[in-house]
C-alpha cells in the first residue's frame, strides 16, 4: 500500500488528470464506434461485409489459389507492424534506461514541461504499455489471419458443396470463413487504434494539456476515418450481387 502511495503522489495531479483522460477516451471510443457500427456502419462492418462476400464467392470456384494468396496479403500488414512495434518497445527500453540523458533531451524540447527523471521514466513505461498492447494485438491478428487461411485451404470443392445433403452447407461455411477473417481485422484495427493513441500520449512529455489536447485530436481523426471518409463512402454503395447476402455478426463491427 505505501508503495501505490509513493506512485500517487510522484505525478502531479494534472498528470494524473490526463492519464484518466486518455483511458477514458480510449475504452470510451472503442466502445462507441462498435455500438455506432450497429446503425451506422464504419470502415470496419463495411469491409467484414465484403470479406463474408469474398467467402461465400470462392465456395463456387474450383480453383483457390487467388484466395490464399489474397489472404496471406491480408495478414503482412499486422506482421509488419509487429515487427515495427518491437524496435519502438527497444528503443523506449533504451531510454528508460538512460533516463537522465532522455530527461535532458525532453528538457531542451520546446514548450515543454520541467519534470523529473523518475515521472518522466513513468511516462516512458506507460508510451512502453501501449506499443506492448499493440504488438499482442498485432500478432494475435497474424494467428487469426493464419487460422482463415486454414479454412480457405479446407474449402471443399464447388462440386462437393453441390452434392452435399445438406443445402446450406456452402453458406455456413463461407460464414464461419468470413467470420474468422472479420475478427482478424478488428484485431488488427484494435492495434492501429493503439499505435495512433501512442502519438498523444508522445505529447504527455510536453505538458499534460498537450496530452489531453493531443488525445482529443487522434479520436477525432479515428472517428472520421472510421465512420465519415469517403472511402466509407464508396464500400457502402449498392452493389448487385448473384448471391444472396451472408447474415451479420457483432464482432468486428467496431
Amino acid at each position: 500500500m505505501d508503495f501505490l502511495l509513493r506512485i500517487i503522489r510522484v505525478l502531479p495531479l494534472a498528470d494524473w488528470l490526463a492519464l484518466l483522460t486518455f483511458f477514458i477516451g480510449w475504452i470510451g471510443y472503442v466502445r462507441f464506434a462498435k455500438a455506432r457500427a450497429q446503425h451506422r456502419p464504419s470502415v470496419l462492418a463495411s469491409t467484414n461485409r465484403i470479406r463474408q462476400t469474398w467467402m461465400l464467392e470462392a465456395t463456387f470456384r474450383e480453383n483457390r489459389i487467388v484466395d490464399a494468396a489474397v489472404s496471406q496479403s491480408m495478414a503482412s500488414s499486422p506482421s509488419f507492424f509487429a515487427s515495427t512495434t518491437i524496435f519502438i518497445i527497444g528503443g523506449l527500453i533504451a531510454a528508460i534506461g538512460a533516463s537522465e540523458k532522455t530527461a535532458e533531451m525532453v528538457h531542451d524540447l520546446p514548450f515543454a514541461t520541467p519534470t523529473s527523471t523518475l515521472v518522466l521514466d513513468l511516462k516512458l513505461l506507460v508510451l512502453t504499455g501501449i506499443f506492448v498492447h499493440a504488438f499482442f494485438r498485432f500478432t494475435w491478428s497474424m494467428r487469426q489471419y493464419s487460422f482463415g487461411a486454414l479454412l480457405i485451404g479446407a474449402t471443399p470443392s464447388a462440386k462437393d458443396f453441390e452434392a452435399a445433403a445438406d443445402p446450406d452447407l456452402r453458406r455456413r461455411h463461407a460464414e464461419r470463413a468470413g467470420h474468422i477473417l472479420g475478427l482478424a481485422a478488428e484485431t488488427f484495427n484494435d492495434g492501429l487504434r493503439a499505435v495512433y493513441l501512442s502519438f498523444a500520449a508522445v505529447l504527455w512529455l510536453l505538458s499534460p494539456l498537450a496530452f489531453v489536447v493531443g488525445t482529443g485530436g487522434v479520436i477525432a481523426v479515428l472517428f472520421r476515418r472510421e465512420f465519415h471518409s469517403d472511402v466509407l463512402a464508396v464500400l457502402n454503395e449498392p452493389v448487385e450481387s448473384p448471391r444472396p447476402p451472408l447474415p451479420s455478426h457483432p464482432p468486428g463491427q467496431g
